[in-house]
């Protein structure tokens, strides 16, 4: 999301990443619809970033949310055709030479 910026590297940042840089635990929060939120509380600065807010009566504190967590798993690769494809490319010449052989 715009409130979590951008990783040193220019790519996606981290959660962990987020909490070193910017001084702020980030809190889960569970959402039976749709998916669950780590926030952060603190105040947005004028690019739109959550940080550590001063004001010591919590004015200008906004509770943002900084990562979606999307339920994801990775799965095996079941289906290799190229492999099996090479498989059979490789027993073709022998196949031929048995055949040969026993023909004659």
């Amino acid at each position: 999301m715009p409130a979590a910026g951008k990783s040193l590297r220019g790519g996606r940042i981290t959660p962990g990443e987020w909490e070193r840089r910017r001084g702020l635990r980030l809190r889960f929060v569970y959402r039976r619809s749709g998916p669950s939120l780590l926030v952060a509380e603190g105040r947005l600065n004028t690019k739109g970033q959550a940080v550590v807010s001063r004001s010591k009566t919590g004015r200008g504190k906004v509770t943002a949310p900084i990562f979606l967590l999307v339920p994801q798993v990775k799965l095996p690769k079941r289906l290799d055709l190229a492999r099996d494809a090479d498989r059979a490319l490789d027993s073709v010449p022998g196949l031929i030479v048995a055949s040969w052989v026993e023909a004659r």
